[in-house]
C-alpha cells in the first residue's frame, strides 16, 4: 500500500477545477477530480484504491444535496466509475501467455481504459473552455452600422486598363498558331572512339602474344590516353567474347581481368558493326 496522499500537496501540480464531491480513503484524501488526474497519470494505482468506499462517499453526497444534485454531475461518476471499474478488473485478472488475438485485445484493454480516462479529462476541460467563452461573450457587441460615407468615398475608382483592341488581340493570341519548340542536340555528347578500332587494337595484341597466353586488361589499356578510350576498348572486348575470338577469367568478384587469345579469325569491323557504327 502506497503512502496517502492529499490534495494540499504542492508537488502535483496544476490541479482540475475542484468539485463539490470529496473522497477520503486510506491512500488519498481530495477531490474526485484529483483523483482522477492521479490515476490517468499513473501517479496512483488503481488497484489500490477502493471504488466501493468511492461509491458509498458519493451516494451520500448525492443524499445531502437533496433536490438540488445535478443529473449532469451524477451522470459523469456513473460513467467514470465504471471506467475505473474496468480498469481495475484488467490490472487484478491473472496474465497468462497470449495464445490468439482475443488474449492480446485483454491485455490491451488496460490501456484502452486510460485513453477513456484522458478522454473524460478532455470533453471536460473543453467543455470549460466553452462556459469561459459563453460568460465573456455577453460583454461583446458587433459593430451593426454601416460604412460611413466619408470613408465609402476614399475607395479609388475601378480602372480596367483594357479596350476592345486589346481583348480581342488577346483572343487572337489564344487562337494563334504556337511555334514548335525545338530541342538542341549541341550538348549531346559525341562518341570520339570507335568500338571497332579498339576491337582491332586488342586482337592484334593478342595475336603477337599467342594463342592462349593471358594478358591483363590493365596490359591491353597502357596505351590508352583518356578514360573513353579505356571504356571503348571494354565495350569491344564484350563484342569479342560474344564471338567467341577470346576468353576471359577473373577470379575474385573485381578482381583483376585476363583476356587470351582463342586463336579464332574474325573482323573486328564486322563484329562490332551491328552495335557500335
Amino acid at each position: 500500500m502506497s503512502r496517502g496522499i492529499h490534495a494540499s500537496s504542492a508537488t502535483l501540480g496544476e490541479q482540475p477545477e475542484i468539485t463539490g464531491f470529496r473522497v477520503a480513503l486510506a491512500n488519498f484524501t481530495g477531490p474526485f477530480d484529483l483523483l482522477l488526474q492521479l490515476i490517468g497519470q499513473k501517479k496512483l494505482d488503481v488497484t489500490e484504491v477502493s471504488l466501493s468506499r468511492v461509491t458509498d462517499e458519493f451516494i451520500a453526497y448525492t443524499r445531502a444535496l437533496g433536490e438540488t444534485a445535478e443529473l449532469d454531475e451524477i451522470t459523469e461518476f456513473l460513467v467514470v466509475a465504471a471506467t475505473l471499474l474496468d480498469l481495475k478488473t484488467a490490472r487484478l485478472l491473472p496474465r497468462g501467455e497470449v495464445d490468439s488475438e482475443e488474449d492480446l485485445a485483454l491485455l490491451e484493454s488496460r490501456d484502452l481504459l486510460f485513453a477513456r480516462l484522458l478522454q473524460y479529462r478532455a470533453y471536460k476541460q473543453v467543455a470549460e473552455l466553452f462556459a469561459t467563452w459563453q460568460r465573456g461573450a455577453p460583454r461583446r457587441y458587433p459593430r451593426a452600422v454601416s460604412l460611413e460615407e466619408r470613408f465609402a468615398e476614399l475607395l479609388p475608382p475601378v480602372t480596367l486598363g483594357h479596350t476592345p483592341a486589346s481583348f480581342a488581340e488577346l483572343a487572337a493570341g489564344v487562337f494563334r498558331p504556337r511555334v514548335p519548340e525545338l530541342v538542341g542536340t549541341d550538348h549531346i555528347h559525341k562518341v570520339a572512339v570507335s568500338v571497332p578500332e579498339q576491337a582491332g587494337r586488342i586482337l592484334d595484341t593478342l595475336r603477337l602474344a599467342g594463342a592462349e597466353t593471358w594478358l591483363t586488361f590493365a596490359a591491353l589499356t597502357r596505351d590508352c590516353t583518356v578514360s573513353m578510350e579505356v571504356v571503348g576498348r571494354f565495350l569491344a572486348l564484350l563484342e569479342l567474347y560474344k564471338a567467341q575470338a577470346i576468353c576471359v577469367e577473373q577470379e575474385d568478384a573485381l578482381g583483376e581481368l585476363r583476356i587470351a587469345w582463342t586463336g579464332r579469325e574474325v573482323d573486328p569491323r564486322v563484329v562490332a558493326a551491328g552495335n557500335w557504327e
